[in-house]
């Protein structure tokens, strides 16, 4: 840009009236002096008028060169490629991103039409980047640019018009980056955003165990009651059963009178006696269950993992392994898979409770598969352990899988379970620290997981 040159020096007033005061044969007269002193006394102002200028424009110039040259090193310092075309296509200018996808010199791209840096098979679609429109509306399409190679990669381009102080169109600016990287970007969001609806899902299902586990605690607590009276009343009914028995043994061995035998025999008093005992067992039986249900209830009541030791993985997986197959009739392919020296702190026998309800779900899952394969495995994974726990049986069904840690939630028949393993499965892993995970593994069966902190 041309700047603004320094005027000559111009003599003041007074030498000027000294030189034309001196000149030879000419007089002035009083009224000529005074004008000519007017003219001179505008002279002054015109060049300090002239003077002022050249300051300001000499600020205005390294302005407007501190302007020039922030917008081009934002320009320089965009990654996308960015082209400044006027309406035939011209380049007028082009960043450095631009010149390394062309594999071309700044001197060889300004001042060329933009396609002939443009593959020939995307040619056809540069009209309408370049066609007159509104300043809101940007057109979008896909390019392969010339280089050295022959073509660059696909890249998604964005045509932005430009228009002058009139508002008249004037060109456009091309912006674009590679589609891979739009790609990359696109699948870390999609990522991310996996990610994040996982992690809403546990903080539902989280809080439903939460609520669920305080429902169930109180529950716990005012059946517990009842339940005693149940032991009570049973142990009390035993004995006046037998004191019942033995008074009407005795009775009986007395002769007794016919209408006594026919009401006796009206009334099934032997088969009344016969049914007493095992009446009074079942009856227990059902009371004992009830009663280990109210404990696993109340268990899940507690915040605390209780006593905190060092477990060594490897004997607890095999002690908790050999527990749970140890009464199953079928033969099972079991496979322990422990890596050397890991140790967890924790509570062992909850551990191993978990351990053992995993296993045995597992093996209840495979009774109708021909080959059962049991696979339980714990392997360091940074400063976690991965305990998983596998099985080749018929998988998990999806509409299973957001319910299979919910208390009495259970797909095995009546009086085969009460839908409780899991949950304090759950529970007990989440007091150490840790979350249990069930899924379906690509293969086919079930797999339960989950880490722990390494001791």
């Amino acid at each position: 840009m041309a700047k603004a040159t320094s005027s000559p020096e111009m003599p003041g007033s007074e030498t000027l009236l000294k030189l034309i005061a001196g000149h030879g044969s000419l007089e002035f007269d009083s009224e000529r002096e005074g004008v000519w002193i007017e003219v001179i006394r505008k002279m002054d102002e015109v060049y300090s008028d002239l003077l002022r200028y050249e300051v300001d424009l000499e600020h205005k110039n390294a302005e407007l060169e501190e302007a020039q040259a922030f917008v081009t090193n934002v320009i320089e310092s965009v990654s996308d490629i960015l082209v400044v075309c006027d309406a035939g296509g011209t380049v007028q200018q082009a960043n450095s991103a631009f010149q390394q996808t062309t594999g071309r010199a700044m001197q060889e791209i300004v001042g060329g039409n933009v396609a002939d840096v443009i593959d020939a098979g995307d040619r056809t679609k540069l009209p309408p980047l370049l066609k007159p429109r509104g300043a809101a509306e940007v057109v979008d399409s896909e390019l392969r640019f010339l280089n050295e190679q022959g073509s660059s990669d696909l890249f998604a381009i964005n045509s932005s018009p430009r228009h002058d102080h009139r508002g008249r169109f004037i060109g456009v600016v091309l912006t674009g980056r590679p589609i891979g990287e739009l790609r990359r970007a696109y699948e870390a969001l999609h990522k991310a955003h996996r990610e994040l609806q996982r992690a809403q899902r546990q903080l539902v299902e989280q809080e439903k165990m939460a609520s669920l586990g305080r429902l169930v605690a109180g529950v716990a607590h005012e059946l517990n009651n009842p339940i005693s009276f149940v032991y009570g009343n049973i142990h009390t009914l035993m004995r006046y059963r037998t004191a019942l028995v033995t008074y009407l043994d005795a009775i009986h061995e007395q002769p007794i009178a016919p209408e006594v035998a026919q009401l006796k025999s009206e009334l099934r008093i032997d088969a009344i006696l016969e049914d007493f005992g095992s009446l009074i067992e079942g009856t227990l039986e059902g009371a004992v269950r009830i009663s280990e249900i109210v404990k696993n209830l109340r268990r899940l009541s507690f915040s605390k993992i209780g006593e905190v030791e060092r477990v060594n993985i490897e004997r607890l997986i095999n002690t908790a392994v050999l527990w749970a197959v140890r009464t199953k009739q079928r033969h099972l392919d079991v496979q322990i898979e422990v890596g050397p020296d890991l140790w967890i702190s924790g509570n062992e026998g909850q551990l191993h409770q978990v351990i053992v309800n995993l296993v045995e779900n597992a093996i209840h899952a495979m009774r109708t598969t021909e080959v059962p394969r049991l696979v339980v495995s714990a392997q360091r994974e940074g400063n976690e352990i991965l305990f998983r726990v596998s099985d080749n049986g018929p998988g998990i069904d999806q509409d299973h899988l957001s319910h299979v840690f919910e208390p009495f939630f259970t797909t095995k028949r009546v009086g085969e379970g009460t839908g409780l393993g899991l949950w304090i499965s759950y529970g007990i892993v989440r007091e150490h620290g840790g979350e249990l995970i069930a899924g379906n593994a690509p293969e086919g069966g079930a797999t339960f997981s989950f880490a722990l902190p390494a001791a």
